[in-house]
C-alpha cells in the first residue's frame, strides 16, 4: 500500500510540474497585458467603456479623407468614409448581420468579414485578451535591443494576433495579425500616443503594406456618450 500511494505522489508531482510549465508562458502573457492595461487608464476605466467614438484622418487614393467608427458593447460596430464632408462608404455591424452601402445602397456584406464581432463581449481588446474564453495568449520573448515584450493572442476562430508591447512604457507598439483561413497578413504600428479624459489611446497609426503605408491620425475620441444603438440601424 506504501508503495502505491509513493508511486501516486510521484505522478501527481509530475502532472502538477507539467501543469505549471504549460501556464507559465500564459502567466506572463497576462501580467504584460495587465500592465498595458494600466498603462492607459486601468482595467475598471476600459471594461467600463461600453462605447466608443472615433475621427481619424488619412489621405487613401491622393485624397484627404476621414474614417469614422462606432462602436457599442458587445459587437455593434460601424465604419465610415468621409470625403469634403460627405459619407462616401459605410459599413456596420447589427449585433447579428454585416451590411455596407454601395452607390448608396444597402446590401448585405461578406460575412466574414465580421466574424471577429461573433464572439466579442469588450470594446477594448486588452480586456478581451485577458478573457480566457475568448483569446488563449502566451509570452513569445523580450527583444531587448527593440525593448519590446511579444505576446501571442489567438482567437477563437483561429486569427493569430502578435502584440508587441514597449518594456518601459507597457504601451502596445506593434500589431501583426494572421487568419490562416483567409490566408491573410496585416501589420500595424502605434507611432504615438495623448489622453482623451482618462484614457491613453494611440493617436498616430500607421498600417504596413506592399503598396505603400497608409498614417492615420486620431483627430477625436469620445467614449460612454453620443452613441445609441440606432446608429448600427441605417
Amino acid at each position: 500500500m506504501k508503495r502505491i500511494t509513493t508511486v501516486l505522489t510521484f505522478c501527481l508531482i509530475i502532472a502538477n510540474n507539467f501543469a505549471f510549465s504549460q501556464t507559465t508562458e500564459e502567466i506572463k502573457a497576462k501580467e504584460i497585458i495587465e500592465k498595458a492595461v494600466n498603462s492607459r487608464g486601468g482595467k475598471e476605466l476600459l471594461s467600463n467603456i461600453k462605447t466608443l467614438y472615433t475621427k481619424s484622418s488619412t489621405v487613401m487614393d491622393g485624397r484627404d479623407v476621414n474614417y469614422i467608427t462606432k462602436e457599442m458593447a458587445p459587437n455593434l460596430g460601424s465604419f465610415e468614409i468621409e470625403y469634403q464632408g460627405r459619407i462616401v462608404y459605410r459599413s456596420w455591424y447589427d449585433g447579428k448581420t454585416g451590411y455596407e452601402t454601395v452607390k448608396g445602397q444597402k446590401q448585405i456584406a461578406d460575412q466574414d468579414e465580421f466574424k471577429d464581432k461573433h464572439n466579442r463581449k469588450y470594446i477594448m481588446n486588452e480586456v478581451a485578451y485577458l478573457d480566457s474564453e475568448l483569446f488563449k495568449v502566451k509570452f513569445i520573448k523580450t527583444d531587448n535591443e527593440q525593448k519590446l515584450n511579444e505576446v501571442e493572442a489567438t482567437a477563437k476562430d483561429g486569427s493569430i494576433t502578435n502584440l508587441f508591447y514597449d518594456t518601459e512604457s507597457f504601451l502596445l507598439k506593434k500589431e501583426e495579425k494572421r487568419n490562416p483561413s483567409k490566408n491573410s497578413f496585416s501589420t500595424i504600428l502605434y507611432v504615438e500616443y495623448k489622453k482623451f479624459g482618462d484614457l491613453t489611446n494611440c493617436s498616430k497609426n500607421i498600417f504596413k503594406s506592399e503598396d505603400g503605408d497608409q498614417v492615420v491620425t486620431l483627430l477625436d475620441l469620445k467614449y460612454n456618450k453620443d452613441i445609441k444603438k440606432s446608429d448600427f440601424k441605417y
